[in-house]
């Protein structure tokens, strides 16, 4: 009687060697580099800012002021609210507001629009960063002392936009460092999108869904 023989360890030398050419792709290409530069020159920012957010929490507390917003402001206040701070740089955790949007008669919807808002929010902070490079000598620093790292910056523009979408990290400072490095817009639009999926996830668990 005829039989076949596996061969599981074939599969997995296939595996290891695309994860090879794609790890030797990713070193020649500077990706390594251009992540770790990045990481780098973040963290004295990150460091900043946490430690400002920090002080101010210490002696009021934000998430009880942002709270009591969503409790005092009417539903039309609220979304607008989180509109300017998705499109201003984007520090405002989202989860409150899809907190609120839990509590209100159809909370799906809500959390519709605030994805929505998010999403249209980063779209139009790429436009600021646009604009931002028409001002003559933010143009002339990028192009001429930050030539090289835009070069880098352009080539994995996608994966600052990804990771400012599923990440929580700021979705709106991801897009408008895009507008800067003038990474394309359609592929902002197409990238950005995955925004969509980090509130679907968080409507999932703080709906309590399961």
């Amino acid at each position: 009687m005829p039989y076949f023989i596996m061969k599981p360890k074939s599969k997995t030398k296939t595996e290891k060697k695309r994860w090879k050419l794609l790890h030797q792709y990713y070193s020649y290409t500077g990706f390594y580099s251009f992540v770790w530069q990045a990481i780098k020159k973040a963290i004295p920012l990150i460091a900043l800012i946490v430690i400002a957010v920090y002080v101010v929490n210490h002696f009021y507390d934000i998430n009880q002021a942002l709270v009591h917003i969503t409790e005092v402001l009417p539903a039309y206040g609220v979304l607008a609210f989180f509109f300017a701070s998705e499109t201003l740089l984007g520090l405002v955790p989202p989860e409150i507001f899809i907190a609120w949007a839990g509590k209100m008669n159809y909370p799906w919807l809500y959390l519709a629009g605030l994805a929505f808002l998010s999403y249209f929010g980063g779209l139009l902070s790429y436009y600021i960063g646009h604009v931002i490079t028409k001002i003559p000598k933010v143009h002339t620093y990028l192009e001429v002392k930050m030539a090289k790292q835009l070069k880098n910056s352009r080539k994995w523009g996608g994966f600052l936009i990804v990771v400012g979408a599923l990440l929580p990290l700021p979705f709106s400072i991801s897009c408008m460092a895009a507008g800067i490095i003038q990474f394309p817009f359609k592929n902002v639009i197409l990238y950005g999108s995955l925004r969509f999926i980090r509130f679907l996830i968080y409507g999932l668990v703080i709906f309590h869904v399961f």
